[in-house]
């Protein structure tokens, strides 16, 4: 399954200082009434949290990360779920050390970071929740 998407606005933004980066996109999102979007991001972040899915326990494992991290990668997509706005990121971070943690990207204090949003135009995308995976999924 797949649907087809035009391009519509595109967005350059910086996020705000101490803002957490997955609410100020929501936001963005919401004020500009954009309801399918890809984004990237790029930037630091004071903390973080990230999350692991466990594949046979349908469930999720945070990984805190409680000191300043480089965003090396963040990636995510914007679409409704029960009738609401849902940001969903994944990111690659990195300590001074270069040492990385990968996940999904639950929220992160930013320090300094710049967005660029793709908003997509046409049909509509849900998530509905899917049993054999445990999660929600695009319904195209």
């Amino acid at each position: 399954m797949y649907t087809q998407f035009e391009l519509g606005r595109n967005f350059l933004v910086r996020a705000e200082h101490n803002s957490d980066l997955i609410q100020f996109v929501t936001e963005l999102a919401e004020k500009e009434g954009i309801t399918v979007a890809t984004f990237t991001a790029i930037g630091a972040l004071k903390r973080a949290k990230l999350e692991f899915y466990d594949q046979e326990k349908h469930e999720y494992r945070e990984i805190a990360l409680d000191s300043p991290q480089e965003i090396a990668s963040c990636v995510g997509n914007i679409s409704v779920t029960d009738g609401r706005t849902f940001v969903h990121a994944h990111a690659v971070l990195a300590d001074k050390n270069g040492n990385t943690k990968a996940g999904h990207l639950l929220e992160g204090v930013v320090f300094a970071a710049e967005v660029h949003l793709r908003e997509l135009k046409g049909a509509k995308l849900e998530r509905k929740y899917d049993t054999v995976t445990g999660l929600s999924l695009w319904e195209t």
